[in-house]
């Protein structure tokens, strides 16, 4: 196995470090810890993130493996406590860029559609469901190809479900390009367009405030410039 990162690679990925926490750039394809036949995952670098002490830091919430961008560590027991408590609040505020295929019918809009998580042997998946858990995401235009066959979204989710901006872009018609699961058809991984731009958020009173901000990943640039996305806008 080609190991998907380096210490070096991961140290040049931090965006935001302090004593309490950092936050990384996560490339898209890499899952955030192990779980079925995932052997690659984040959490086998984060050694390289450590501390005097030789603590590495810790997840504080996960991404999508296809997800790419803004991921934050805690590095002490009070500050993954914290942030856990904050998530759980709605205390993050966490902004996506996403290119789909389709334009939604309004430039500004909020989703609100409960969802579901459908176990199937040997598979999972989330659909919309009336008696599923709430979930809400409030999205906005930012830029259309102009052929109008994809839009460049900003989205910010209220709740944090599984899967939220992907199944609830599909809804409205506007799948995300690369989507291996909600697409009209099956694609394989490694190509979602889905970027965790930013997160913003402040510890306590007491603590500066953190914001974050990722740049897009290689295999969103060529999709961004095309809906109106510039590097030295």
């Amino acid at each position: 196995m080609t190991p998907t990162l380096t210490p070096d690679s991961l140290r040049a990925r931090v965006l935001h470090d302090d004593e309490w926490l950092c936050v990384i750039d996560k490339p898209a394809g890499l899952a955030v810890h192990k779980a079925g036949k995932i052997v690659d995952h984040l959490e086998l670098y984060l050694p390289a993130l450590a501390d005097a002490n030789g603590d590495a830091p810790k997840l504080a919430h996960r991404l999508d493996r296809d997800t790419a961008g803004c991921l934050i560590l805690g590095k002490t027991p009070w500050a993954l406590k914290r942030l856990g408590a904050m998530f759980a609040a709605g205390h993050v505020r966490k902004t996506y860029w996403a290119v789909a295929d389709g334009v939604p019918d309004t430039d500004t809009g909020v989703i609100d559609l409960p969802l579901r998580k459908i176990i199937e042997p040997g598979r999972w998946t989330i659909q919309p469901d009336p008696m599923g858990q709430p979930a809400i995401t409030d999205y906005r235009v930012l830029g259309v190809a102009q052929d109008r066959t994809r839009s460049w979204l900003e989205l910010s989710p209220r709740t944090g479900r599984t899967h939220q901006i992907r199944v609830h872009c599909a809804a409205i018609g506007c799948p995300l390009v690369g989507e291996p699961f909600y697409g009209p058809e099956r694609l394989p991984f490694g190509n979602l367009h889905l970027l965790a731009r930013s997160v913003a958020f402040q510890l306590a009173h007491q603590y500066p405030a953190v914001t974050a901000i990722a740049p897009p990943p290689p295999h969103m640039v060529g999709a961004l410039s095309a809906c109106g996305w510039s590097a030295t806008a």
